[in-house]
């Protein structure tokens, strides 16, 4: 079957199990917020991995999210599938005059300002920063917002600058704590993750992408720890700080 036969067959499958089945039945749209994410999530997951057939299934399970909703909106008469997909094809025509219009750029980061400058305008936004999903993830959303300040200018000259407000950042940090107040060191540790995320945006590092690659790091690390205790008949639990120092520097060479 073609793409299209098959969403169609998606789509009926979904109207079918809004009428028989009694979980499918009984769900809303904030009842399902939480699949939407973890789905989302599942995604990014399997490009991390670059497992190809895994990314073809959740990229299934999100399609899967998308119709579901558009279904129980359709059923409460607040809106259809196909205004769906006719919002984001009118939105991608509207937000890329450089391809079905005559606007001329030079290069993909003026396809990014334009982009952004079409928003602001098309959709009455009062501020450049608006449309930033609050639950994002902290450091990305900071990116996404770092991103949007420096289309303006509203940025550093050079990377040398971030690094001395990193570094000033620290100092305020290593001060609140000496000072012992909790809330001023939450603050400031804010703080130096912001200027941390400035400094990836800088390199045009994604800040989410490597603290995931290494938290995964960590993990494989940590779980190499325990295999090699564990043919000690030994667990973390029971085992000595140097001990467990010794296998983490001898995880980096095989893991």
């Amino acid at each position: 079957m073609s793409a299209l036969e098959e969403f169609d067959r998606l789509v009926k499958i979904m109207k079918r199990l809004r009428k028989e089945c009694p979980w499918d039945r009984k769900q809303t749209p904030e009842s399902l917020r939480q699949y939407v994410l973890e789905e989302a999530y599942e995604v990014v997951e399997a490009i991390d991995n670059q497992d190809w057939n895994e990314l073809k299934k959740e990229l299934g399970d999100l399609l899967l999210q998308i119709v579901f909703q558009a279904e129980i909106a359709e059923e409460t008469h607040r809106f259809t599938l196909e205004e769906v997909i006719h919002c984001i094809n009118e939105k991608l025509i509207r937000r890329h005059p450089h391809v079905f219009g005559n606007v001329q750029v030079k290069d993909a980061e003026e396809v990014k300002e334009n982009w952004e400058q079409i928003k602001v305008e098309q959709e009455n936004r009062t501020s450049l920063l608006e449309g930033v999903p609050r639950h994002l993830s902290a450091l990305l959303r900071a990116q996404r917002l770092q991103d949007k300040a420096a289309q303006v200018g509203f940025d550093w000259e050079d990377v040398h600058g971030v690094l001395e407000k990193i570094k000033e950042e620290i100092r305020e940090l290593e001060q609140s704590i000496h000072r012992k107040k909790q809330a001023d060191i939450e603050e400031e540790l804010g703080d130096v993750l912001f200027s941390l995320v400035n400094l990836a945006r800088f390199q045009k590092v994604n800040a989410e992408d490597a603290l995931r690659g290494t938290i995964r790091k960590f993990v494989d690390r940590f779980q190499y720890i325990e295999r090699e205790l564990s043919r000690q008949n030994k667990t973390v639990y029971d085992s000595s700080l140097p001990e467990m120092d010794r296998l983490w520097e001898e995880s980096k060479k095989k893991v």
